[in-house]
């Protein structure tokens, strides 16, 4: 098969000929379609992760046809449209996984890191962590929901849950997640406050025409106090950026798997009952609950394709903030 492949971290993708992998006992074998390219893919690309797999294959927002199963496979068939996340193997067996929270196994496996991933032809993947995909997608709307919508997903349930209502919530980068939560919380009710980087009039403007009340610099203090807030940008200087930006009781979410040192700050942006937590992954549930729901709402992704060859021309339009929405791989 045909990959983009990473021999060591902070080198450039290299084109590369694969042999096709085998499915395992409970694993699918995936023609992939498409692939997205996230946060998290130039992160493990430029050494910010450990210990990825080496060589490896990245990509994690993975849409492909089944081609083959395993002998214990349940859940799908050949011909199937499957999605494939970041979390790819959890043990099953530890206090996290036996209580729904298989993201936070020590021993999990993660897709496009330590499990070759979708910037290839083939791809296998625990059916575990593999979901159906609404027809109502197309192979490249869908491919973001694998990770910038779920994770969006969760990050935004973890927000707002101890936020009161959170009703005014502020997002912090507005790439591929936010662009995504912000049409969930926009259908939840809510009122959306978006902070880009500073003079980013595109992103400020796809943020206003999915209805955010409010787009503007992070350098900027938003026209009233927030009930809660999600970073995407992996900046911990946002950190008291968005504490300073929410209400007493608020709640500021971090929801990147890497972010920049968080400075000092005083303890009175804190006080108040204002929390500061993080996101780590997914579970199944947050898929198949936003799966569910992203169609009903419904979700619209924007994307910009390139075509697998040109995976180091997506990773470095996303690297230098060219990217309106998200990238996605072709195949």
């Amino acid at each position: 098969m045909k990959a983009m492949i990473l021999p060591e971290p902070r080198r450039t993708l290299v084109s590369a000929t694969l042999p096709d992998p085998e499915p395992g006992p409970r694993q699918l074998l995936i023609r992939v379609h498409t692939c997205a390219v996230c946060r998290t893919d130039l992160h493990v690309i430029d050494g910010e992760l450990p210990n990825p797999k080496r060589p490896l294959v990245p990509g994690h927002e993975i849409i492909g046809t089944v081609l083959d199963t395993g002998p214990l496979v349940e859940r799908f068939k050949l011909g199937d449209r499957v999605g494939v996340p970041w979390l790819g193997w959890s043990c099953g067996e530890c206090a996290y996984c036996r209580s729904g929270r298989e993201n936070l196994c020590d021993r999990a496996l993660y897709t496009g890191y330590q499990i070759d991933g979708g910037y290839a032809e083939l791809t296998v993947a625990d059916e575990r962590y593999a979901f159906p995909i609404d027809p109502s997608y197309s192979d490249l709307e869908a491919a973001p929901l694998m990770c910038a919508g779920l994770i969006g997903y969760r990050a935004l349930r973890m927000a707002c849950e101890g936020a009161g209502d959170g009703e005014c919530l502020g997002l912090y980068g507005f790439g591929a997640a936010a662009h995504i939560v912000a049409q969930v919380a926009r259908h939840q009710g809510r009122r959306v406050f978006a902070f880009t980087r500073p003079g980013d009039d595109a992103a400020q403007g796809l943020a206003r025409a999915l209805g955010a009340a409010w787009a503007g610099g992070s350098d900027e203090a938003p026209p009233e106090p927030l009930d809660a807030a999600i970073l995407f940008a992996p900046v911990g200087a946002l950190v008291p950026t968005a504490l300073r930006a929410v209400a007493k009781g608020g709640t500021v979410v971090c929801a990147g798997i890497h972010m920049s040192d968080i400075p000092s700050f005083p303890y009175g942006i804190l006080w108040g009952e204002r929390v500061v937590r993080s996101v780590a992954n997914l579970t199944r549930r947050d898929g198949e609950e936003f799966l569910a729901l992203a169609p009903r709402i419904p979700v619209r992704t924007r994307v910009t394709p390139f075509p697998l060859a040109q995976a180091n021309e997506a990773v470095a339009a996303l690297r230098g903030g060219a990217i309106a929405g998200a990238a996605v791989l072709t195949l």
